[in-house]
């Protein structure tokens, strides 16, 4: 049976830090973190992730500015908006919310983010940086849910080095940015999505398997090697039927968790893997650009190669 890869704790501990470090910018410079969320619509799962970014910022002594536009909003009146938050000293990092509304374009919206508030790490010129990699590492902001991940594969995996690693997804949000930090980590990186032969025979050939498709447990235990590392990006609400005969719903991974926690020697649950994580690299990176924004540089540098004892040694128990 695999053992649980707890990312609620890990995140925990990153949040510590954040906290810490916007404590000692707020003390030292005067400058207090800001990240702008914007949300256009009414889409359930959207409102209740932001509402979770928003009470984790506050925990860490981030404030936040709330746009809520409704769903007829224009790509103009968007635009707009985010020249004013581009132009707005205060304001250290740009969220804004995805999906939006079919009549606006999410590529032109991200690219109009200022590169150095893009805390997400979408916009085309950090993802430039990521794709270089080396220093140019140092310069991006890389998006949140390839970080958390990559970050829990750290904790996990003693050495990835030569690791096959096999990415299931091609999203520019999970999949592209996953295997270009993998390949950072000198792993063998294959990447599979819709239109892929033998998918199930190709992942049953990695050391990770890191899964972002949007498909409810469509990885299971017969596609995996024996003892490999499996982290579930996935998030769905499927419908179930209850003991007493009633309709509810509960939420799934992209893998099938029982069936591949018998093959695995690790694996992230859903929920607590790593959705947390996804919150908790967005939240560094905000005080990350409000240091920047101080000219102080980064905080304490990056953890993007710490483990979690490593973090918690180096960031926390000084």
């Amino acid at each position: 049976m695999a053992n649980i890869i707890d990312g609620k704790a890990f995140a925990a501990t990153i949040r510590l830090q954040v906290k810490e470090d916007a404590d000692r910018l707020i003390e030292q410079s005067k400058v207090e973190p800001c990240l702008a969320v914007v949300l256009v619509g009414e889409n359930p799962a959207s409102k209740v992730y932001v509402g979770a970014k928003t009470k984790m910022a506050a925990e860490c002594n981030i404030k936040t500015k709330d746009y809520k536009l409704d769903d007829t909003t224009d790509q103009d009146t968007l635009l707009k908006l985010i020249k004013m938050l581009n132009e707005d000293p205060d304001t250290h990092g740009i969220l804004v919310q995805l999906p939006l509304p079919k009549q606006i374009d999410e590529r032109s919206v991200i690219d109009a983010i200022a590169v150095e508030k893009d805390v997400d790490g979408f916009h085309a010129i950090n993802a430039g940086r990521l794709s270089i990699g080396g220093d140019m590492l140092n310069k991006a902001f890389i998006p949140c849910t390839p970080l958390g991940s990559l970050l829990l594969l750290k904790d996990n995996v003693e050495d990835l080095t030569g690791k096959n690693a096999v990415v299931v997804g091609r999203s520019n949000i999970v999949g592209k940015p996953m295997s270009q930090l993998l390949i950072e980590e000198s792993c063998t990186v294959t990447i599979v999505h819709s239109k892929t032969k033998n998918v199930e025979a190709i992942c049953s050939q990695a050391d990770v398997v890191v899964v972002a498709a949007g498909r409810p447990e469509m990885v299971n235990g017969e596609w995996l090697k024996e003892g490999a590392v499996v982290i579930d990006v996935g998030i769905n609400r499927i419908p179930v039927t209850k003991e007493d005969g009633s309709e509810g719903s509960k939420i799934v991974g992209d893998v099938d968790f029982d069936s591949a926690s018998k093959k695995a020697s690790k694996i992230t649950p859903v929920p607590g893997g790593v959705g947390p994580m996804t919150i908790a690299c967005l939240l560094r990176n905000t005080v990350t650009s409000a240091y920047r924004h101080a000219g102080l540089g980064d905080p304490r540098g990056t953890v993007d190669s710490e483990s979690h004892d490593q973090y918690k040694d180096k960031y926390i128990n000084h």
